[in-house]
């Protein structure tokens, strides 16, 4: 195996290519539209799942080993492309959180450093958050990165490969194989060929797999988020309440998400998001009633059961792997998911169990 073909330019699909590319291969990356303007780019690029204690183990794993990725990738990329993916650990607070019993039973039995606060810590860690709030928990030093800037990070790095081939505005829409065997990957304006192939198409994934006649559980859910312009520090940390949060950037934008939404492949914004949106931003941060919104936008999640992604082969096509079905935390969870999947798709000795995220019994192939 020579030659890769990619299909998708999101995070999943860029990550995967660069796994790959450092391990020697030529990678053509296919992208539909505009590489990471999808589901990567409209992430709040939280680098944990919302209530981590909800989450399965094959869940947990992923976002374990990704979180101590992070800090390691993000001064790569910077290092290698001059562009910060603003990897900022400021820390994340839970407000009266009905399930603190069980969050913090679950942190001291993963070793996750998780504490319960009072009103004054509260305050004190985030100043203009509405009065009320009785406590909460704290993960110290929990981080975000700009999700925006994390993928033209990786486009920029993967462009310094000379066997990488990037092709945008170029849809994959089928296969080409023989003897049960990939061969390349046609697009409108011919086939590439490929000795294998990995679909990372996001919300996209199920129904490309269904247009061959396979089956992948996935499916797009959307959701809607704000953004207000305020002074830099304004927010020092995220804070999360009745599942709706705010996340700070070091530029005084903070972010406010998100909706949950099953409305096909539907990306257009709502009047009853944004007012929805804007009701949990002014019952948390009061001072945001006397701002409007400057953005609002609507991504699509690849939705899966349970939130536990597709990594692996496909059965019934030899060469041909999905990287997909990863719901709410994409972002959070792809340094784990690629790397595991370069190591599968090379034999090396994998990061983590493959095991929970195969597709053998949990979706149909050929």
């Amino acid at each position: 195996m020579h030659q890769v073909v990619v299909i998708g330019g999101g995070v999943m699909g860029c990550m995967t290519a660069l796994e790959l590319l450092q391990r020697g291969f030529e990678v053509c990356l296919m992208e539909r539209r505009q590489t990471g303007r999808e589901a990567s780019w409209a992430g709040g690029g939280i680098v944990t799942p919302l209530y981590p204690w909800r989450y399965s183990e094959p869940v947990s794993a992923l976002a374990d080993w990704s979180q101590r990725r992070y800090p390691e990738l993000c001064r790569e990329l910077l290092d290698h492309t001059g562009i910060d993916p603003q990897f900022s650990p400021c820390g994340l607070l839970w407000l009266d959180h009905a399930e603190e019993s069980l969050a913090l039973q679950w942190a001291a039995e993963q070793g996750r450093p998780i504490v319960p606060v009072d009103s004054d810590f509260i305050y004190q860690q985030v100043p203009e958050l509405a009065p009320g709030f009785a406590g909460g928990m704290w993960q110290r030093g929990l981080a975000n990165v700009r999700n925006p800037r994390l993928m033209a990070a990786l486009k920029a790095r993967l462009g310094q490969f000379p066997s990488f081939t990037l092709l945008e505005n170029a849809p994959a829409t089928g296969l080409q194989h023989t003897g049960g065997r990939v061969t390349g990957v046609i697009h409108a304006a011919g086939t590439v060929p490929a000795d294998a192939a990995v679909l990372a198409a996001g919300a996209w994934s199920g129904e490309w797999l269904g247009a061959l006649g396979m089956t992948l559980e996935v499916a797009p859910v959307k959701g809607q988020m704000l953004i207000y312009k305020t002074a830099p520090g304004w927010l020092p940390s995220i804070v999360l309440h009745a599942g709706r949060y705010a996340i700070p950037r070091r530029d005084g934008h903070v972010l406010i998400g998100s909706t949950l939404e099953y409305a096909g492949f539907d990306t257009t914004t709502t009047q009853e998001a944004l007012d929805s949106l804007r009701s949990s931003a002014h019952a948390l941060l009061p001072a945001l009633a006397q701002m409007q919104p400057v953005g609002q936008w609507a991504g699509l999640r690849p939705g899966s059961a349970e939130g536990v992604p597709f990594i692996g082969a496909v059965p019934g096509l030899d060469g041909l792997w999905v990287n997909a079905g990863h719901f709410r935390n994409g972002l959070v969870l792809a340094p784990a998911s690629c790397r595991l999947l370069a190591d599968l798709m090379t034999g090396a000795a994998p990061a983590l169990s493959a095991t929970p995220y195969g597709l053998e019994g949990r979706s149909a192939g050929a």
